[in-house]
């Protein structure tokens, strides 16, 4: 049975009570065309609603101590197990990637609960040696206060529970910007927190456009972090205001990922990792595989073996177990990946699959397109250097292992590369030299764990990491502490002997 919302018109979380907003603009199912439900267009006096309310809560839940803030995230936890496949065929509904693919982004927030209510027993600071005598001295990690968290479309439970749960252990407050395509699992996860106990106040969702909520929390000084994951332009802008204002912000941006395939490889299994990578989520993921670095000897077999399995792959609703390649989220994406289809002809790539817009009778008012593959790209083409975000891999035939390195490295993001090898001598030069975040050997460019920072180097991100336990650094301060128990004044580094 098919899950239903309650609701026609979402509301905003705040202080713990369910808030009507008067304006409100559809959610369309990608795959159908269909109205799902109406999400408020808030207004910054809602931003500031909630922050007030946010900034009262904070200091008790600062006070609690961490173990139990951790027991909300574990009963967070199990009501999302409990709930996983409503929760996926929700997801698969405003989002259109397929319910199998939905299930998986699912889980990685089951995960995420429960490994970072892991860390309210650790938040682990450090004790070490003074360099005077009768002195004690440690530090400790404290919550900032209020934090801001702006959400992509395209994995919109994961990527919250990666911000809001490293955030809510340490002590802190949220305000939470989903993406206005898909805020259905904000609705969702907001009900569960009410559900699973967390006070008043410490989660508040607002629903709206960037332009207007995104903006207010960005420039209001109560909120003295905000963790984004979007575009490079938007993410510039936002580090450029935070600048001004001395505001933390944690930057996950975009990404140019490629697979490289050397003469050893085994070919079979990289064409299953290449086609996971890039056509999974139908190429809408900033870990998308959307360049395939081939050695020459191995091109021919490649090319074919990938058309090969390119047209076993079905498309349609993702609510379909059969369908492979789910919907793209709007008519907008589609006319960003034509024009670029456009631009690898013109640049002298070859077509060999795919290109089109892929319409379907059973789909009429769905947005859909074609896996496609290039090939003779090379390295200088825009569409071997810029993001496309969608299901378009270019191979780039290069002569050696050396330029295959040369190759990945000269894209201005550096998120997440994969090297398809036998030989083990390769696969450490390649995990040293790469210069991306996340490196994957024989396997695709997508597949992150919980429990490992997730994050990219150049233009992907500032520097600071969702997941694993270096999220905690975004949401949280450092202090040291030192404690004199000899009785008298003592001065570092003049009362030394």
């Amino acid at each position: 049975m098919t899950a239903t919302l309650q609701t026609k018109k979402l509301r905003n979380f705040i202080d713990g009570d369910w808030v009507e907003v008067e304006a409100s603009t559809a959610v369309i199912n990608p795959a159908t065309g269909e109205e799902i439900v109406q999400v408020p267009l808030s207004s910054s006096e809602n931003v500031h609603q909630a922050v007030y309310a946010a900034k009262q809560a904070q200091k008790e839940w600062a006070l609690v101590p961490a173990p139990q803030r951790a027991e909300v995230l574990y009963r967070v936890g199990y009501l999302m197990k409990e709930r996983k496949e409503r929760l996926s065929q929700l997801l698969t509904m405003e989002n259109g990637k397929v319910i199998e693919e939905a299930r998986g982004e699912v889980q990685e927030g089951i995960d995420m609960a429960f490994y970072m209510a892991g860390e309210g027993r650790r938040l682990f600071g450090q004790t070490t040696p003074a360099e005077l005598k009768d002195k004690f001295a440690m530090s400790q990690r404290c919550p900032v206060g209020v934090v801001g968290i702006i959400t992509p479309w395209n994995f919109p439970i994961a990527i919250a529970t990666w911000k809001s749960f490293p955030a809510i252990v340490a002590g802190n407050a949220v305000i939470w910007k989903p993406a206005t395509e898909t805020p259905i699992m904000a609705y969702e996860l907001a009900s569960i927190f009410e559900e699973a106990g967390l006070p008043k106040g410490i989660m508040n969702v607002v629903f709206g456009t960037g332009s207007t909520v995104g903006d207010a929390m960005v420039h209001h000084e109560d909120i003295r972090i905000i963790s984004f994951t979007g575009s490079n332009d938007t993410g510039r802008n936002i580090a450029a205001e935070c600048g001004k204002q001395l505001k933390k912000v944690s930057l996950e941006m975009g990404g140019k990922n490629a697979v490289i395939v050397m003469e050893d490889a085994d070919v079979d299994l990289a064409v299953e990792g290449i086609l996971w990578s890039a056509f999974g989520t139908s190429g809408q993921r900033c870990t998308a595989c959307s360049r395939v670095i081939v050695h020459e000897d191995v091109k021919s077999t490649l090319e074919e073996r990938l058309l090969a399995e390119m047209e076993k792959l079905t498309i349609g609703n993702g609510l379909d177990e059969r369908n492979k390649i789910g919907p793209i989220i709007n008519q907008k994406g589609v006319e960003k990946i034509k024009s670029y289809i456009q631009i690898g002809k013109d640049e002298g790539a070859k077509l060999l699959a795919g290109g089109y817009e892929w319409k379907d009778d059973s789909y009429q008012d769905g947005i859909f397109f074609a896996p496609t593959l290039f090939t003779d790209a090379n390295s200088s083409m825009r569409i071997a250097q810029e993001e496309i975000f969608g299901p378009v891999v270019s191979l780039i035939p290069v002569e050696s292992f050396e330029e295959a390195i040369k190759v990945n490295n000269g894209v201005t993001f550096g998120l997440s590369s994969s090297i398809f090898t036998k030989d083990v001598n390769r696969v450490f030069q390649a995990q040293r030299d790469l210069d991306t975040g996340i490196v994957y050997v024989n396997a695709g460019t997508t597949g992150a764990e919980i429990h490992l920072p997730f994050g990219g180097t150049k233009g992907t991100g500032n520097g600071h990491r969702d997941s694993g336990v270096q999220a905690l650094d975004v949401f949280t301060e450092w202090k040291a502490v030192y404690v004199d128990y000899s009785g008298k004044l003592q001065r570092a580094q003049i009362d030394v002997d």
